[in-house]
C-alpha cells in the first residue's frame, strides 16, 4: 500500500507507473472541513528522515466525495480513506459520510497525528479514547476499519488491544514520531509550527519493534509503516507479523517505490520458492 499523506489522492502518481498493481492506495488525511494547513515553512530534511509539519492540509470531505470518488470508482486498485478529526463526532460524521460511496474501500483512522494542536496525539495516547474513536467509527459505518497508532505513547499494545476489542477490522503502525528542528542561525525552531512528525529511515527500527509487538497482542492484521524504502524492509516487517505494509516518504525520493518494493518482494520469494506470502508472515517470530 501507500501510506497516507505521502501519495496524495493517488492521481497525482498515475501517469508515473502503473498503480493499478498496488495492494491500495491510502490517501492523504481528509477531514469534515478543508484545511489550510500549518504555517511555513512546513518540511525539514533529517539524517535518514524527514521532518514534516503539513497540518492536515486537505480539500475535506465533502469535495473529496465529488471530485475524487468518481475517479477512484473506476480503478482497479482499492482506495483507503484517511480520516481525522479533533472529536469523537467528527470521526463518526466523517466515517458516515464515506459509507457507501463507490470508490471508497474502507477508513484509516488517524488517532496519532502529531500535527495538529488537538484530538489526534490526545486520542492515540490513551487506550479508552482510542476505543472510543475506533467503536464510534464502526458504528457509523459499514466499510472495513483499519486504525492508525501513534509511536508517541509507552502503551501500543494496551492501545492496540483496545482498538481491537472496540472494533477494529485491521491495525496500521506506525504513524510519525514527534520531533523538532532549530535554526541555529535564527535561533528560532525552523518548522512554523515548532514540532513535527518524523519519518523516513530513521525511524524504521521503532517501527519494526511495534508491530512485532502489536501483532504478538492482537489477532489482527497488522499493516507495517515506517521507513519502508526497499523490498528487505518490507520483508522485515512482513517477518515480524505484518500482513500489509504500506511505503510512504520514500515516494518523495523515489515515485515509483511502492512498485519497486512490490516486485523486489514478488522476486524474494521467486529466490526462495516461496508460493504464497502467508508462509513469511511472522516467519521471524517462530
Amino acid at each position: 500500500m501507500t501510506a497516507s499523506g505521502t501519495f496524495g489522492y493517488g492521481t497525482e502518481y498515475s501517469h508515473m507507473f502503473d498503480i493499478q498493481r498496488l495492494g491500495a492506495i491510502v490517501c492523504k488525511g481528509t477531514t469534515l472541513e478543508p484545511r489550510d494547513g500549518n504555517p511555513q515553512p512546513r518540511l525539514a530534511e533529517t539524517a535518514c528522515g524527514l521532518l514534516n509539519s503539513i497540518g492536515l492540509q486537505n480539500i475535506g470531505v465533502n469535495a473529496l466525495i465529488k471530485e475524487k470518488a468518481p475517479i477512484w470508482a473506476s480503478w482497479h486498485v482499492p482506495v483507503i480513506v484517511n480520516i481525522a478529526g479533533e472529536t469523537i463526532d467528527d470521526y463518526a460524521q466523517l466515517a458516515g459520510k464515506l459509507d457507501g460511496v463507490a470508490g471508497i474501500s474502507a477508513i484509516e483512522v488517524n488517532i496519532g497525528c502529531p500535527n495538529i494542536k488537538a484530538g489526534g496525539a490526545e486520542f492515540g495516547a490513551d487506550p479508552k479514547s482510542a476505543a472510543e474513536v475506533t467503536a464510534a467509527v464502526k458504528t457509523a459505518t459499514s466499510l472495513p476499519v483499519l486504525v492508525k497508532l501513534t509511536p508517541n505513547t509507552s502503551h501500543i499494545a494496551k492501545i492496540a488491544i483496545a482498538v481491537a476489542e472496540a472494533g477494529a477490522d485491521a491495525i496500521s503502525l506506525i504513524n510519525t514520531m514527534k520531533g523538532m528542528v532549530i535554526d541555529i542561525t535564527r535561533r528560532r525552531p525552523l518548522l512554523g509550527n515548532i514540532t513535527g512528525g518524523l519519518s523516513g529511515p530513521a525511524i524504521k527500527p521503532v517501527a519494526l519493534y511495534m508491530v512485532y509487538e502489536v501483532a504478538g497482542a492482537v489477532g489482527l492484521p497488522v499493516i507495517g509503516c515506517g521507513g519502508i524504502v526497499t523490498a528487505s524492509d518490507a520483508i522485515e516487517f512482513i517477518m515480524a507479523g505484518a500482513s500489509a505494509i504500506q511505503v510512504g516518504t520514500a515516494s518523495f525520493t523515489n515515485p515509483r517505490s511502492p512498485l519497486d518494493v512490490l516486485q523486489g518482494i514478488e522476486q524474494f520469494m521467486q529466490q526462495e520458492g516461496i508460493d504464497n506470502l502467508t508462509d513469511l508472515i511472522g516467519a521471524a517470530r517462530h
